[in-house]
């Protein structure tokens, strides 16, 4: 066990952090991080839209199309967000202006995705003769191609000011408007790329770029076992040196993870049936499935802490059982630590793994249904995995079984750690 963690500490850790620091996928995982705000708003809608009270739909039948403005004007536009945040971070890297940049990226994303309809005649109290623009072609559906005209876009614009092919004002002019003449060049340029791939060469990029990832998508993120599983323990892995898991899988993962419960909820939104979406293996399965407690599914081993004789690991089980229940494993995983220790390191692997398979089967056979609201990561377990599968009491019972699971997964390894515990602190006592 030491060697290969010595080996993959000094092979396989370098390259994870030059991938997690690496600038554009940098860029791209704080941009989508920055919505999230947006996206738990309108998730919180969806879950108001249906809740499970008899006559409720009947209820607000007459306010429903109110009611679900506030989803398409978060999830349902998502991707007009993202181009611009992306954008805005990835420009930041370059010390570019922050908002020139979103709004470069943004206008090249308009141009590559949405196509204006025109409309000839009124149509009596449904719609007026003129152009209009389709909210569902800026929707999570587009979410990849909103990066990819993110990236496009920035590059563009620090070309053009790194090689000051920009237009020069004195510099008593106010740095607003310096700023906006900088950005006038890459402006027109960007435009032009965008407006010629789309229109001259009738290029859709975005249905280009969605095909190239949709393979990797599936795998990831969709309804493969061995692609949830691969995620599952990479991420356990990063965290067993001490590495944010997430944070280092999350820029490739990310907009995976954001395009698939996106979709989730947008199916949802249109069917009302959890048990029919697309996507089984979302960021959220994983929360309240799997990572119950944080990474590693720790509160198990808060709880059994709690239970020890040894005075170290309860008073460890005291200071990390409260930030377990909003699922916040730090003060557990480097306080122990669990960080390259061989013998809890085990479990902390094993634990997310079996639970994958667990609620994988769950899912399949429809004990319970697929998420479909997204929700702040520090809801308690089993209040998350009910309110974002569509009030499924079946689903917070599986997270209190899997808790139950994580626990006698982690027990054998507990005793042994707490017999090395007890060992070091009579040995302190006998000193003393």
């Amino acid at each position: 066990m030491k060697k290969l963690m010595d080996f993959l500490e000094k092979y396989f850790m370098p390259v994870a952090d030059k991938i997690g620091n690496q600038r554009h996928l940098l860029a791209i995982r704080n941009g989508l991080i920055s919505i999230m705000p947006l996206t738990i708003v309108g998730s919180i809608f969806v879950i108001f839209l249906n809740l499970p009270i008899d006559g409720y739909d009947q209820m607000i039948a007459g306010f429903r199309p109110i009611l679900d403005i506030p989803f398409r004007f978060t999830v349902g536009i998502m991707g007009l967000y993202a181009a611009f945040s992306v954008a805005h971070y990835l420009g930041s890297s370059y010390k570019l202006d922050p908002l020139s940049s979103g709004l470069l990226a943004v206008v090249g994303y308009l141009i590559s995705v949405v196509t204006p309809v025109r409309v000839t005649e009124d149509v009596k109290n449904v719609i007026s003769a003129g152009n209009y623009l389709s909210i569902a072609d800026i929707s999570s559906t587009s979410l990849f191609g909103a990066i990819v005209a993110a990236v496009v876009s920035v590059e563009i614009y620090h070309f053009f000011v790194e090689h000051k092919i920009t237009i020069k004002l004195p510099a008593t002019v106010p740095p607003a408007v310096l700023k906006s003449f900088e950005a006038l060049i890459p402006a027109f340029v960007i435009m032009m790329l965008f407006w010629g791939l789309r229109y001259g060469l009738k290029f859709d990029m975005n249905s280009f770029i969605t095909l190239l990832v949709s393979p990797l998508k599936h795998f990831m993120v969709g309804n493969s076992l061995f692609g949830g599983l691969l995620t599952v323990f990479l991420i356990q892995l990063f965290w067993s040196f001490g590495i944010h898991g997430e944070n280092v899988l999350g820029p490739i993962i990310r907009p995976m993870w954001d395009a698939a419960i996106l979709e989730n909820m947008d199916v949802f939104a249109k069917s009302g049936n959890a048990h029919a979406l697309p996507n089984i293996f979302t960021e959220q399965f994983l929360q309240w499935f799997v990572q119950i407690g944080g990474s590693g599914t720790t509160i198990a081993l808060a709880i059994l802490f709690l239970t020890s004789r040894s005075k170290f690991a309860k008073q460890m089980g005291k200071m990390t059982i409260v930030p377990g229940l909003f699922n916040i494993s730090e003060p557990l995983v480097f306080g122990t630590p669990i960080v390259m220790n061989p013998i809890l390191v085990i479990p902390f692997i094993l634990s997310p793994i079996v639970l994958t398979i667990v609620s994988y089967i769950a899912t399949i056979t429809g004990l319970v249904p697929m998420m479909m609201a997204k929700l702040p990561f520090t809801m308690i377990g089993p209040i998350g995995a009910l309110m974002s599968t569509n009030w499924s009491i079946p689903a917070a019972i599986l997270n209190v079984v899997n808790i139950l699971i994580a626990i006698a997964i982690y027990y054998p390894f507990f005793k042994i750690f707490e017999r090395e515990q007890l060992t070091i602190e009579a040995k302190a006592d006998a000193e003393a």
